[in-house]
């Protein structure tokens, strides 16, 4: 699916508030380390990991799309994709 330039900035918005929110569970719960998470909290933890997860590897797959249809490198997309939705790094 083409994406345009607006477009793939809603997705890394959206992919940067999943990291958001996957961090914010992990500061929650503390490491999952001397003190073990629940069975709920590793669910919860492990659901929101792979969801930011799967929407940054989709952000990633787009860009480079965008970038080879544009004849621009990917790595340039990419820089004004962050820039544009917020500078968010991740």
């Amino acid at each position: 699916m083409a994406h345009t330039f607006e477009e793939l900035v809603e997705m890394q918005r959206t992919a940067d508030t999943a990291h958001a929110q996957a961090e914010q569970l992990r500061e929650q719960y503390g490491p999952p380390g001397p003190r073990p998470w629940s069975a709920r909290q590793s669910q919860t933890y492990e659901t929101a990991w792979r969801a930011w997860r799967d929407l940054a590897r989709d952000v990633q797959a787009a860009v480079a799309a965008y970038a080879e249809r544009q004849g621009e490198s990917r790595q340039d997309v990419e820089a004004r994709v962050r820039e544009a939705a917020g500078g968010a790094q991740g």
